[in-house]
């Protein structure tokens, strides 16, 4: 029994039941409950107790909740969280946004038309590996193009997702859908992630059977598309499983990266602990051994530039996180400073 079991048995005793978030509605939430879509909100404790947006549902969250007919369900727990997607929130804001929790496979939809670009592919696997989720990359609009030019894609996705399984398929043909869907058992979630236009929403429909999510058609001279989901939201599949869909994202900022970033660049990695020094930071150091894999062609220049962009963003928001831990930590001093001092001037009257 892992500690989600455990933690829903304990609560299920104290007379709670056992929801999973489907939805977000800025502070409403929708949940499964029993099979049914119920809304619901955070006690006040919770919403006061929070310190950070982690400390809030999010969806495919598992949930103690209080429910009574025809009313709302009131989300008392969060219960632990196997995996978690999240990014920078996007803007100047500094601060975590949840993507999906407790997902078991993220699906990573990069289209074969004008918007395909393996950088970007990079970044999201980062992201899906940090969560602890496995990454899966799913190639869409393969109809598109020619089957000698499909294969030097995926000969050039395979070179910068190792160990990745690699789908390309057609929402149009329906070529390969059936493959995707055996990944997807009754007992798994999964996390569509992607730039508007790539497919997502249509694949997620061919999936269901069904035309649940709203697509639009993408603009033909630069492959842009509109966000045709505006909202994170957990779909049951028929044949069981579960499938989030999520907005399109113009921008996905790293939060939280530990080893995530020397499993997408291997060959930097293996490479690294060569290097004379142990801080090498493989810019400018003598005896650098990555620079010195992409003097040899070992290393692709491209794939070091990304790699450096990536650990500097990842080495700023760690930097930036430590600053706002350590303003978090001295105003709690503070707080708890001053009720000392007013506990002590109570006494002195009495």
């Amino acid at each position: 029994m892992n500690d989600r079991e455990q933690a829903a048995e304990e609560f299920r005793r104290q007379g709670f039941r056992i929801a999973r978030v489907a939805a977000e509605h800025k502070e409403l939430y929708s949940v499964l409950l029993d099979g049914a879509v119920v809304p619901a909100e955070v006690t006040g404790r919770l919403m006061y107790s929070a310190e950070h947006r982690r400390d809030f549902p999010a969806v495919g969250d598992w949930v103690a909740v209080q429910h009574f007919e025809g009313s709302s369900a009131i989300i008392h727990h969060i219960l632990p969280r196997r995996t978690v997607i999240s990014r920078k929130t996007s803007g100047k804001e500094f601060d975590e946004q949840l993507i999906a929790a407790n997902v078991d496979l993220v699906f990573i939809v990069q289209s074969l038309d004008n918007s395909y670009n393996l950088r970007r592919l990079e970044r999201f696997l980062v992201v899906a590996t940090e969560s602890g989720a496995r990454p899966v990359v799913l190639l869409s609009k393969a109809d598109l193009i020619g089957a000698d030019e499909l294969a030097v894609r995926i000969a050039e996705v395979t070179a910068v997702s190792p160990g990745v399984h690699i789908i390309a398929y057609s929402a149009k043909t329906l070529d390969h859908v059936g493959e995707i869907r055996t990944l997807i058992d009754a007992e798994t979630t999964v996390c569509f992630v992607g730039s508007s236009g790539v497919g997502k929403s249509t694949l997620i429909n061919r999936l269901i059977g069904a035309d649940v999510l709203e697509t639009f058609e993408v603009r033909e001279e630069d492959s842009k598309g509109r966000h045709t989901t505006t909202r994170r939201q957990l779909l049951p599949l028929e044949g069981g499983g579960f499938v989030i869909d999520t907005p399109g994202m113009r921008e996905l900022g790293l939060w939280s990266v530990s080893g995530s970033l020397e499993e997408v660049f291997p060959e930097i990695a293996e490479r690294s602990s060569s290097c004379r020094f142990t801080d090498c930071t493989h810019t400018h150091e003598p005896g650098c051994a990555v620079r010195a894999g992409v003097e040899s062609g070992d290393v692709a220049p491209e794939r070091y530039d990304s790699y450096l962009k990536l650990k500097k963003e990842a080495e700023y928001v760690a930097a930036r996180s430590d600053i706002r831990k350590q303003q978090e930590r001295k105003a709690k001093e503070k707080q708890l400073g001053r009720a000392i001092k007013q506990v002590f001037k109570s006494r002195k009257k009495q």
